[in-house]
């Protein structure tokens, strides 16, 4: 794992590329023409299939993973980027709440009986290894929970360490429903993913952001769609390059946002 100290008032990036899953919008390009139109894509399909796993691998996937694996690969393949040339930041509120939920039930029950898989799938990591172990990438890659705070988060930590040297880096935000007794915990639903490779001096939009007390930016089109799903607050962003607007703001804590001033060259 790899933290960095740079102050948010000097980090900026460019957006070269964009990956987008969620319940009716499986790519970036059905997102954009939903925020346009209002319309979801035709045959969508349930669950992402990352064709980064081995077919057996990804049957047995969880959705977590999946998710996370489907719009990551999508963000390289659209930059023209190598996934084992990246590091990355997977970031992600619960992790895979329906592993969590099997994991309480079964250690309440049946400790005996709790499956390996599950368990190796039950850490908050499990996407980042899924994904370094796939593309085989060396490079360092961190994973980061932070409540509703999770992407505004993730998205300090990959443009630090743009900031510190890196030529690009991964971000991956993602997060599922909950079932059993944590609905009464966390009330939520649906799956979503969302990846930007981010570079420090590469093509795209470039991001200006600054850490600032505040108010996240009101849901879009985006936003409204996916609500009840916990990574809903990085969707201010992605409403916001889907529309071509100036600016968003994050949710980055206790009545702190994440501004970010979009320009679109």
């Amino acid at each position: 794992m790899m933290t960095t100290t740079v102050p948010t008032n000097m980090l900026t990036a460019h957006i070269e590329s964009i990956g987008f899953w969620a319940n009716g919008l499986p790519s970036w390009q059905a997102a954009r023409e939903f925020v346009a139109t209002g319309a979801l894509a035709d045959g969508a399909p349930a669950k992402p299939s990352p064709q980064l796993l081995a077919p057996n691998e990804r049957r047995r996937s969880p959705e977590s993973v999946a998710v996370a694996l489907d719009v990551a690969l999508a963000a390289c393949a659209d930059a023209g980027r190598a996934p084992a040339d990246l590091p990355s930041v997977f970031t992600s509120t619960h992790g895979d709440l329906s592993i969590t939920d099997y994991m309480c039930a079964t250690l309440a029950t049946a400790p005996r009986d709790i499956s390996p898989t599950k368990f190796h799938n039950s850490v908050h990591n499990a996407a980042a290894g899924y994904w370094t172990i796939g593309a085989g990438c060396m490079r360092e890659a961190t994973a980061i929970s932070a409540y509703d705070a999770s992407f505004a988060q993730g998205l300090i930590e990959a443009m630090a360490q743009l900031a510190e040297g890196s030529d690009a880096v991964l971000l991956v935000g993602y997060d599922t429903g909950s079932v059993g007794p944590l609905l009464s915990v966390h009330d939520c639903a649906g799956l979503l993913g969302g990846a930007l490779v981010l570079s420090r001096h590469g093509k795209g939009p470039r991001l200006v952001a600054t850490l600032a007390d505040g108010e996240a930016s009101a849901p879009g089109a985006l936003g409204r769609h996916a609500a009840a799903n916990p990574m809903a607050p990085m969707l201010p962003l992605f409403d916001a390059l889907a529309a071509g607007a100036p600016r968003a703001a994050l949710k980055a804590g206790p009545n702190r946002v994440l501004t970010l001033e979009i320009g679109y060259d």
